[in-house]
């Protein structure tokens, strides 16, 4: 998991961003993204979620190779870009994550940045990607995020196989006395790999459910 290793920005989490192939309880810190909301089936080359997602990456990049411009944010260390992640709910409210039907997908697009990341270096970073890169960067915005309590797993393979994975922790999560806290919070997914560079057989994803403690 080396190249996990590089994208995280302190000591000690492993545990986030390298969890087993079986379910497992974990308390997801606060942290903060850069983030982009939209509906929409995300397989399409040129869809929104495909522009979110280029949007994201070239914000972050952006921030990452500041200082070379000497434009360094207050408190900027070295490191990698982390992980796209994605929360995910169907635009009509219904139940679940309904995999045949992409198109009624919402998400929220994200990557995680370092607690240096401000309003203004986010600012600072949308009107270069403006003037650079032609992009419509103000639809992304900079947000905490405190998850909590989830049940996550290591899935391996095409996403179109994750609902197999989600059965074992669904299983998981009635067997340990949680129930899945949603729609309050939203399933969540950690991209370890690039899909486009990746044979679709191992995709390394990190699946989360937000769960609660049934009462005793």
């Amino acid at each position: 998991m080396n190249e996990v290793a590089t994208s995280v920005f302190v000591k000690g989490e492993k545990a986030l961003y390298a969890p087993k192939g079986e379910p497992a309880i974990i308390d997801v810190p606060p942290m903060r993204f850069f983030m982009v909301d939209g509906v929409g089936d995300p397989n399409e080359p040129a869809g929104a979620y495909a522009q979110a997602v280029s949007l994201l990456y070239a914000l972050s990049y952006t921030v990452k190779m500041s200082a070379k411009s000497g434009n360094a944010p207050q408190g900027y260390f070295g490191y990698g870009v982390a992980p796209l992640e994605g929360f995910w709910r169907m635009a009509d409210g219904s139940e679940g994550v309904d995999y045949d039907r992409k198109s009624a997908f919402a998400w929220t697009a994200m990557i995680r940045q370092p607690d240096f990341v401000t309003e203004d270096v986010l600012h600072w970073a949308q009107a270069e990607v403006r003037r650079k890169k032609k992009l419509d960067a103000g639809i992304a915005r900079l947000a905490p995020y405190a998850e909590g309590l989830c049940v996550h797993c290591l899935h391996t393979g095409p996403y179109s196989a994750e609902p197999a994975t989600l059965a074992r922790m669904e299983a998981f999560i009635r067997a340990n006395g949680f129930t899945a806290d949603i729609p309050a919070r939203r399933h969540h997914e950690v991209y370890l790999q690039d899909p486009q560079r990746t044979d679709p057989q191992k995709l390394k994803t990190i699946l989360r459910t937000p769960v609660r403690q049934l009462a005793v």
